[in-house]
Order: structure tokens, then C-alpha cells, then sequence
């Protein structure tokens, strides 16, 4: 079929990674569901149940040999997606054949294998996220000492640094990474749970005994790299947990939009740019233009990936009973998409702030535009005490002041209330210190030690924490299409 005549999803085709895309692929999760069966089967074997070494061996000597269109032509006639791969492995593992999710229902591999999925998906992008907080630390270093106009209402307000003002990006990078990290221990197993939840098939396979088949719940989980199961599930587990999932990813995806909302906005000022491709297009009109592209895909993503959590709780929340069907169709699309998301969201967010072109004389232009007003309070108290008048002195300063800014905004002239100041006689004891006294780095307080303090308390404790927890592959970046 020609791929450009059907719609394909741009996650896949355009944007997310190979990793993330091969953890919600078919391959893995048909895979997933063998290695499911082979768990059962060898936990029921542990208990007691007569299968034998040559079946288990059989299957496992299948795992990743899927002959999907066997299978979608076995679920044509059966109508169920389950039940056409147990009948394509049996095929391929006569002898196992009899036992193959023996006292099992389908969601016993459909749920367990979307927890793995989220799981193994949290863990990749856990590694994209140390990276991310990685570079982040890395700039906020670097320029913790750099003053920058600070802004409140979007109006010019107090100094701080360009260091503190990204390693406010980073703090929310790093609360997300602690609730990824969270999240990766809370993710239950469904395990063994039968078909409404109760295990009634198991305590039939097992002769009415309870402590077999408490065990081999956990025998299966373990097996499948969980520690234990979910406490109680009717069909499935709790919808309530794709739902806790998508949050955390969501938050992801608001700190992201936070910082490139706020980077397309530097842009715009000319005081911070995204990296640009040399023969990069701005625009297919204006040839001058450099737009912040990548930052205005993070935002659009991030903005899907913001409203998925309220799917998952409305999923969650229509669930009747023990279980309805519902919910199939959707998570299909939800989970998936989610992780893909978020995946692409980190990738290009690594790749900003990796390029990011700082151009410290727009910043100190900027700052020198509105510094002059600031200094003001300084200047009236460095001038009362040699001498000066404090009413007289207020007084002068905010008529100049109105002027000065009478200036800048109807003529767009420089900010020229210093000079007004250094001319007038009341000022004449102090007006040589004016220079001193409008340093920027005088007006930005703790900024930088606040950097280093955050950066040696917080974020080099929690990367290491991260990097024990995943293998070294798990911060490399992958290349990113922009």
C-alpha cells in the first residue's frame, strides 16, 4: 500500500524517538504478551501444575517471531485480538499449546503489558529528563552572575540573572523528574487476578488452595520485574492509575511550555535565540526572519500532552463495575500518543537549551534602558546622607523622572534621567558615584549563590540518585527532526 495515500501518525513519522516508539510498538507488545505466558507457565509449574520443561522451552524459543498477518487474519474470524496470537504462538508451540494462558483472561496480558510499557516508558524518559536538567544546570552556571531585566505582568521589574532565571526552568524540570522517579516505584502489576478479579480460575486450578495462588501472583510479577501487584482489580486494574501516569507526563509538558513560551518571548527581544540551522528558513516570505520554530513545536505538543489527563479521568471515572470495554478503543490511542508526547517534548527541549544564543549586549541595553529608574531609591538615600534635603531630593527625582520617561516615550529617546540628575545642583555631592551606583550587579541580590546553592543541594544529588537507577544509555539523546 502507498504509505502517502493513509494517514500516519506524525508522532511516528515525524517526531518521537526510536526507543519510545519500539516501547509501544506491536513487536513489543506481542512480545510482552509471550513472555507473559511463559511467566504464567513457569509459576504453575513451580506449584504444582503438570507442565513440563519441553513446553516452557518451546515457547520461549518464540518469543519475538510474530507472524502478525497470521494473526490479524486469525482475528478477521475470531474477532478478538487475544485470542488470534494464542492460536499463531500455540501454532508455533504445539506442544505448549494446551497450556498457554492456562486460567488466565485476556486482560491478564493486555493490563500487564500496558503497566510494563508505562513503566519502560517513565524510565526512558527519566534519562531524557536528567538530560534535559543536565544542559539546564550546565546555562544556569554559566551565567549565574549575567544581570538580565527581570519581569513581572510582562513589565520591566527588579534585576535578577539569566543564570536564576533558567534554573527557575530547572527547579520544575527537577519536580518532575522526582514524580517520574515516583511513579516508576508506584506503577502496580496487575498480576494474576483472573476474570473479574477474584482468581476464582486459579483457586479452581489449584484445587481450592489460597496460598498457591497468592503465590503464584507474585511469582508472575516478580518474574516480570515488579515487586508485587495491585491489592485488588476487578477485570482490570484501576483506570486510576493511567490517569496518575498521564499527569505526571502532563507536568512535563506545562514546564516545558513554561520555559519556551518564555524563550519565544527573549526571542522577540533579541536577547535569546534558539539554535538555527545555517541554511535554516524563517520564513517563505520575510528571508530576515529567524523564528523560534523548535520552541513553538515544544509549545504545540506540550499543549496535546496537557489535555490527556483529563481523558484518562473521565476513563477512569465511566468504568462500570468490574469493567467495561470503553476504555479499549481509547487507551489504545491515549497511552501511547502520551508517552510519544512527551518523549519528543524532551528531545527538542535538550536541543534548545544545548544551542542557545545568549547576546549580552541586547540584555545590558535593556537593563540600562530601565536601570536609571531603579537607581532612584540608591541615589536619594547616598544623597541624604551627604547632606541633602530627603523631600527636596524625592521631589526632584520624580519630576525628572517623569520627564525622563516623557522622553522615552514620545520622542524614543535613551532613558536620559541619570544626566538630568547629574546636572542638577542637589545632587552635585554624589552625582560621581552615579556610575558606580548603576553597576547591574549591585541590583541582583543573591541571584548567583542562589544558583550555586540549588545546583550543589538539589540537582547533583538527584542526578546521581538517576544515574545509579538507569543504565548509562539512558541520557544519551536521540537526533532530533527540526
Amino acid at each position: 500500500m502507498d504509505m502517502n495515500r493513509s494517514y500516519q501518525n506524525p508522532l511516528t513519522g515525524r517526531y518521537a524517538g526510536k526507543e519510545m516508539s519500539y516501547n509501544w510498538s506491536p513487536q513489543k507488545k506481542h512480545s510482552t504478551w509471550r513472555k507473559l505466558w511463559i511467566a504464567l507457565a513457569e509459576s504453575e509449574k513451580e506449584l504444582g501444575l503438570d507442565i513440563t520443561d519441553e513446553q516452557i522451552a518451546e515457547m520461549k524459543a518464540h518469543i519475538e517471531d510474530i507472524d502478525f498477518e497470521a494473526a490479524a487474519a486469525k482475528e478477521a474470524e475470531l474477532r478478538h485480538d487475544v485470542m488470534s496470537h494464542i492460536h499463531v504462538f500455540g501454532a508455533l508451540c504445539p506442544k505448549a499449546r494446551p497450556i498457554i494462558h492456562l486460567g488466565a483472561t485476556s486482560c491478564f496480558v493486555t493490563d500487564n503489558t500496558e503497566l510494563i510499557q508505562m513503566r519502560d516508558g517513565l524510565k526512558i524518559v527519566l534519562g531524557k529528563l536528567a538530560k534535559v536538567i543536565e544542559l539546564l544546570a550546565k546555562f544556569a552556571e554559566a551565567n549565574k552572575d549575567m544581570p538580565t531585566l527581570g519581569f513581572t505582568h510582562y513589565q520591566p521589574a527588579q534585576l535578577t540573572t539569566l543564570g536564576k532565571r533558567f534554573a527557575l526552568y530547572l527547579q520544575d524540570f527537577v519536580m518532575d523528574a522526582e514524580r517520574v522517579r515516583e511513579e516508576i516505584k508506584l506503577i502496580p502489576f496487575r498480576g494474576v487476578k483472573g476474570t473479574t478479579g477474584t482468581q476464582a480460575s486459579f483457586m479452581e486450578l489449584f484445587q481450592g488452595d489460597e496460598d498457591k495462588v497468592r503465590k503464584l501472583d507474585k511469582l508472575v510479577s516478580n518474574k516480570m520485574g515488579f515487586d508485587s501487584s495491585i491489592a485488588l482489580s476487578g477485570q482490570t486494574y484501576t483506570r486510576k492509575v493511567d490517569y496518575n501516569v498521564l499527569n505526571v507526563l502532563a507536568g512535563i509538558a506545562a514546564s516545558a511550555y513554561k520555559m519556551c513560551g518564555d524563550i519565544r518571548l527573549l526571542a522577540n527581544l533579541k536577547e535569546i535565540e534558539e539554535p538555527f540551522g545555517k541554511s535554516q528558513v524563517g520564513s517563505s516570505a520575510m528571508a530576515y526572519k529567524r523564528n523560534p520554530m523548535r520552541s513553538e513545536r515544544v509549545c504545540s505538543l506540550s499543549r496535546y500532552l496537557m489535555t490527556l489527563p483529563a481523558n484518562a479521568s473521565m476513563t477512569h471515572a465511566t468504568q462500570w463495575f468490574e469493567r467495561t470495554l470503553d476504555d479499549s478503543a481509547n487507551r489504545r490511542i491515549v497511552l501511547g500518543e502520551a508517552f510519544l508526547t512527551a518523549d519528543v517534548v524532551l528531545s527538542l527541549v535538550a536541543n534548545i537549551v544545548d544551542g542557545l544564543q545568549v547576546w549580552p549586549q541586547v540584555i545590558h541595553s535593556r537593563i540600562m534602558s530601565e536601570l536609571p529608574f531603579m537607581a532612584t531609591e540608591n541615589i536619594l538615600m547616598e544623597a541624604v546622607k551627604a547632606g541633602g534635603d530627603r523631600q527636596d531630593l524625592h521631589e526632584a527625582i520624580r519630576s525628572h523622572s517623569m520627564e525622563a520617561a516623557k522622553v522615552v516615550k514620545a520622542e524614543g529617546k535613551p532613558n536620559d534621567l541619570i544626566e538630568r540628575l547629574a546636572s542638577d545642583p542637589l545632587f552635585a555631592k554624589v552625582a560621581p558615584n552615579f556610575k558606580d551606583m548603576l553597576d547591574p550587579k549591585k541590583f541582583i541580590g543573591r541571584a548567583p549563590s542562589q544558583v550555586t546553592d540549588y545546583l550543589e543541594g538539589t540537582v547533583k544529588g538527584l542526578l546521581e540518585k538517576i544515574h545509579n537507577e538507569l543504565p548509562a544509555e539512558g541520557f544519551q539523546t536521540e537526533e532530533v527532526k527540526v
